[in-house]
This record gives structure tokens, sequence and C-alpha cells, in this order.
């Protein structure tokens, strides 16, 4: 098989590629990094030196691609399904790139922040950055509340690159800072990515690591 997705199954940046390659029925093979282990992460290293997933490999073309949504935009172009995931139209295209960045750099990042704090030491803490990411996504959880008037999906009609970035930090970022009650339309989104097949399937394999997300002290 051609495509090889080197991936942990609870990180939320692999989760949005999972979606996408599930989305379309794409095959491959998934190729599960375990950074704890020595030989895993030599190996991880040597084919992206930065250590962070996902990563895709290539071998029909002999390309190694790096990044989620670059992965995402990379099989959309060379590997495409039945649905396309970056419409055609260069406009819709635009938009489906900014809600991308959006999801990943105001809420996905943030909820990261707020998760990765639970994981340093208590002299090591950083409330006023954790503090600052739970408003950074307030604020954009309303902007998100606000565009979920004119769609089922982040940009309208279509199930897209935006969709698959959109989950996971939505996911995660719901049980570190609630939606709340007031944000409906954010909540019955979040409701309809979860009961799309190919989201179901990666929370599903995802499931048995649950465990392994930190808890707030």
């Amino acid at each position: 098989m051609s495509l090889t997705l080197h991936y942990h199954p609870l990180s939320s940046f692999c989760w949005k590629v999972l979606i996408a390659l599930y989305e379309n029925g794409m095959p491959f093979t998934p190729k599960l990094v375990n950074l704890g282990d020595p030989e895993d992460r030599a190996a991880f290293l040597k084919l992206w030196p930065i250590g962070k997933f996902p990563v895709l490999r290539d071998e029909a073309r002999d390309r190694t691609v790096p990044e989620s949504s670059i992965i995402i935009d990379y099989l959309d172009q060379h590997y495409p399904g039945p649905g396309r995931l970056i419409p055609a139209d260069p406009e819709a295209a635009r938009q489906t790139r900014l809600r991308d960045r959006f999801f990943d750099l105001y809420v996905h990042l943030p909820m990261q922040k707020i998760i990765g704090d639970r994981l340093r030491p208590a002299d090591k803490k950083d409330p006023h950055g954790v503090a600052e990411a739970r408003a950074q996504l307030r604020v954009s959880y309303d902007m998100v509340e606000r565009q979920m008037t004119a769609g089922p999906w982040a940009v309208g009609e279509d199930f897209t690159l935006a969709d698959c970035s959109a989950l996971p930090p939505l996911f995660y970022g719901n049980q570190v800072e609630p939606f709340g009650p007031a944000r409906k339309n954010l909540t019955a989104y979040l409701e309809r990515l979860q009961a799309r097949p190919s989201v179901a399937r990666v929370i599903s394999e995802a499931e048995p690591y649950f465990r392994m997300v930190p808890k707030e002290a």
C-alpha cells in the first residue's frame, strides 16, 4: 500500500487527518508511533526531525508529507475521493482554508494549552496562560456559534477540510471549557460531527486511550 500514516490515536491533530482518510475511503497503512519507545522515536525522528504528529509517507510518489492541513491538501490533490475536502471553486477553497486555520489556531491551540498545562509539575504551572487560553476559547466559541447559522457544516452544505479541523478541538475543548447551554448552534454542530461515520470511527478507535488524557487536578 502506497500511503502510510505515522500517528497516535489520541493525538487531536491526527484525528483531523484520519477523518479525511475515512471520509473518502482512502486505503492507507496506519503506523502507530510510541514516542516513549526509543526505537520508535528514533525511526520517527529520522522521517520527520521535528517529531510532531501526524506524518504521511507516500512511497509511490516518494514524498514525506507533514502537518495535518498539508496532508489533507495533498490527499485531496493526488488521491481524491468521492467528496472533495477542498472545493474546486477558488473563493470557496479560500473560505475553507480560512476556517481550517481558525479552528487550528484559535480553538485547537488554546485547548492544547489547557490540557498541556495539566502535565506540568506543580511548580511549573502557567495559570495566566491557561486563563488566556480559556478566554480565547470563549471568543472562538461565540464566533462559531454565529457562523453555524449559515449551514450544517463549517463552510455551508458540504463537509470539508474545515470540518475535519473542527471536530478534534471542539470535542476536547467542550471537556476543558464547556460550551454552556447558550451556545445551541455550536452544540448542535458538534453533535452532527460526532454522528458522521468517519468521525465516529476515529473517536471509537481513540476510546481505549482516553484514560491517558490528563485530568484537571
